[in-house]
């Protein structure tokens, strides 16, 4: 096979043959010049340079065109968003150059996956290191100061009003610890399933935040992956968390819908909304990369008539393909 024409040759041949057409036209055409110039012979002159630039831009534009592309894919690419290739449509330097780019992109979208995982884990792990400890040590402290002050209750009952008042402060600082250890370990997600822990999450939700809540959990759901129900009920988790922190909302609705071969996490609240495309920092961005690591699929869009309206799609464990892989 007779390999192509390098871009330079190709620039080169469009040139040269632009400027051989014009050396033939002023050897071989009847077109004179004459000194002064006539305006007809000024008017075919300038007629002739500007088609011959209209067709070097031309010709130059589809060679150079690849590049432009890839200058583009290159200023806007998102390892978040994987997939994000550039078609090959030939062969030649800048065609190897897009392949070299594409395979850049596929190394770094899987050490992005893998290093993302890794930190993920160690979250988690971290989480429950500190759950661990909110639960046994804060825990058991706060147990020792109600029974400390049930004693004294007892040796000063005239200070039963202010002891009874400690005692229910003491109460609430220690079911927000609890409160807190179960949102950094979902023990009802490892015993009961994710239905029951979003159950849990959204109850503790509407209590805390003062925002009603509808739930809307499909009887039949296929089987996730124990990563994949520990993503879905932190992007729940963090989408809850950002309608309660910025949302100015009355209601948000909780949806847990069987898709084709997936689950659907839907999370539509009715508060302000945002303006053109939220800003992915932070929580949002944190959501996107949890997605990305179990391969399911997260848009965050305005709701109707006003709200977020967060759409999670993932795999079920019977249909769960690698990240970057089509079926």
């Amino acid at each position: 096979m007779r390999s192509p024409l390098s871009v330079f040759w190709r620039v080169f041949a469009v040139n040269a043959g632009l400027l051989g057409v014009l050396a033939a036209l002023l050897l071989f055409s009847p077109v004179e010049i004459d000194a002064p110039i006539r305006p007809v012979q000024a008017l075919i002159i300038v007629l002739g340079l500007m088609l011959t630039l209209a067709a070097n831009g031309y010709l130059l534009r589809r060679a150079l065109d690849p590049l432009e592309r890839l200058a583009q894919r290159m200023e806007t690419v998102d390892l978040l968003r994987p997939g994000q290739r550039l078609q090959i449509l030939r062969d030649d330097e800048i065609s190897r150059v897009v392949i070299a780019f594409n395979r850049m992109l596929d190394r770094l979208e899987s050490e992005r996956r893998q290093s993302g995982r890794r930190i993920l884990l160690a979250q988690e792990a971290e989480r429950v290191g500190i759950a661990r400890d909110l639960h046994d040590e804060v825990g058991q402290v706060l147990t020792g100061v109600l029974l400390q002050l049930g004693a004294l209750e007892e040796r000063a009952p005239e200070h039963r009003a202010e002891i009874a008042e400690a005692k229910q402060t003491v109460r609430r600082a220690f079911d927000e610890v609890r409160r807190i250890s179960s949102e950094l370990r979902p023990e009802m997600l490892e015993q009961l399933g994710l239905v029951s822990a979003l159950t849990e999450l959204t109850t503790t939700f509407a209590r805390v935040s003062g925002i009603g809540v509808e739930r809307r959990f499909d009887q039949s759901l296929p089987t996730l992956a124990p990563e994949t129900e520990l993503a879905v009920y932190r992007i729940a988790q963090e989408s809850l968390t950002n309608v309660a922190r910025h949302a100015q909302a009355t209601r948000v609705t909780v949806a847990l819908e069987q898709g084709y071969d997936s689950v659907v996490l839907r999370v539509v609240d009715d508060g302000s909304g945002f303006d053109g495309e939220p800003a992915e920092h932070g929580g949002l961005r944190s959501m996107r990369e949890r997605a990305l690591l179990i391969g399911g699929a997260l848009a965050i869009k305005p709701a109707v008539p006003t709200g977020v309206d967060v759409r999670l799609e993932v795999p079920a464990i019977e249909a769960v393909h690698p990240v970057g892989v089509a079926r």
